[in-house]
């Protein structure tokens, strides 16, 4: 399932361009425009603030500004919000308009387009209102370009298997153990439930359409998607085997056929085989569990990716969940760090916020909100505290056009489910894609 960190889908967007806008010629010029928010008559600050998410988010949102405003009335902070679809068009746009809202949510495919374009302030030069020493090591450096750090982690989360206990124990399988589980197991496992259910259940959802699991996969391989540089980190024969690895499950029916997944894929989370109860297995990010949860209807559990024990290395990382970020063209960046410490480091922010934006990335924070998570996330608080010592290391930010990779990752999954491509010619055709996308 081809989804945000934060269960939301994801689109194409038009690639972030530099172009006239007023009296703001180029989106990433140093200009006289300001950004986002100004000051009223009575000399209060205006900020904006600009984030994604359904409308449960955007309530906590309002009343975590609400608090900040109380604590901080020389400020005032105005909430610019809409869903995933419409954020990145409406933030490239206002960005090259030189109207960048003050404070903005970043998410990594895109954090180097806007920080190597100059559109992101570095956060490191308001160390003096912006306190960063109490960030998760994992996540700590994730917003770091050139040595500039343009993003700070909300929150972290890994990418997992999420398994439909009840949907095992209707085909009369037992749940895999995930502490010794291969790439084997989890074709065979999934075939085994699709063929003892008649496919009223199906093993597993296409799991081709984020480039995030071939990114574990290519770990546990010694390799990575996306090296320092930018460049491509994996060989084809890598992703070939990955590419293999659907065609295996399609053929043995461990997963929907072809028609059926785009219908899947298109639906987003709440058409997933785990929310419809038609499936055992599907691959989501540990804060999507609770979502997840809600609509399946009934209890679900994270399990570690196959292949973490029978590798080269394990594969699995910790990702930020989203990221702060302040445009360079704030009229008022001091005051916009102040917000961005309030949103990571207040004791009472967090007490809101909870997991909506992963586990906080505040460590401290992040120990004493444990209590007070839903079951669901408290049980993706204790898979991240299981895995913690498995982990290898981090990713490094992904290169500008990552987030074409998105639709480059769909579109050949669908042609090579639909039998239009081999394993290796969709290797091929993704590599060179990417390739171009990203200026390799």
């Amino acid at each position: 399932m081809r989804a945000t960190p934060n269960g939301g889908h994801l689109r194409r967007r038009s690639r972030l361009l530099p172009v006239a806008a007023g009296a703001c010629a180029l989106v990433m010029a140093a200009t006289a425009c300001g950004s986002g928010g100004g000051e009223t008559e009575d000399g209060v600050v205006e900020l904006r603030f600009a984030w994604w998410g359904a409308d449960d988010r955007h309530a906590t949102t309002q009343e975590v500004i609400d608090l900040f405003e109380a604590e901080n009335p020389d400020i005032k902070v105005v909430a610019d919000y809409t869903d995933w679809s419409s954020y990145w068009d409406r933030l490239a746009t206002s960005t090259a308009a030189g109207d960048a809202p003050d404070i903005m949510t970043q998410e990594e495919r895109y954090l180097r387009e806007y920080g190597d374009r100059g559109a992101l302030a570095d956060l490191s030069e308001y160390s003096d209102v912006l306190d960063l020493s109490q960030i998760d090591p994992s996540v700590a450096n994730s917003g770091d370009l050139d040595g500039a750090t343009v993003g700070v982690a909300t929150g972290v989360n890994a990418y997992t298997i999420v398994a439909d206990p009840a949907a095992f124990e209707e085909a009369g399988v037992e749940m895999p153990d995930d502490d010794s589980w291969t790439w084997e197991d989890y074709v065979e496992i999934s075939a085994e439930i699709s063929e003892a259910t008649d496919g009223e259940v199906v093993g597993t959802q296409s799991m081709a359409y984020n480039e995030t699991g071939f990114s574990i996969f290519a770990r546990q391989h010694g390799e990575k998607l996306y090296n320092e540089d930018g460049s491509l980190g994996f060989s084809k024969e890598t992703l070939t085997e990955w590419f293999e690895l659907t065609e295996e499950l399609l053929d043995n029916g461990g997963q929907p056929e072809a028609s059926q997944s785009v219908e899947i894929e298109a639906g987003g989370p709440d058409q997933s085989v785990l929310a419809t109860n038609s499936g055992a297995m599907a691959h989501f990010w540990t804060n999507q569990l609770g979502g997840l949860t809600g609509s399946a209807g009934r209890d679900l559990e994270l399990l570690r990716y196959p292949g973490e024990t029978e590798s080269d290395r394990t594969g699995m990382f910790f990702k930020p969940a989203m990221f702060y970020a302040v445009s360079s063209e704030s009229d008022h960046p001091e005051e916009a760090a102040r917000f961005v410490d309030f949103l990571v480091n207040s004791q009472e922010a967090a007490d809101l916020i909870l997991a909506d934006r992963g586990l906080p990335a505040n460590l401290q924070v992040r120990e004493s909100i444990l209590s007070s998570l839903p079951e669901a996330d408290a049980q993706s608080a204790g898979f991240l505290a299981d895995i913690e010592g498995t982990i290898v290391d981090g990713n490094p930010p992904p290169p500008i056009g990552a987030g074409d990779v998105v639709e480059i990752i769909k579109r050949t999954t669908d042609q090579l489910a639909f039998g239009e491509l081999t394993p290796e010619e969709a290797a091929e055709q993704f590599i060179s894609e990417v390739e171009e996308a990203t200026g390799q």
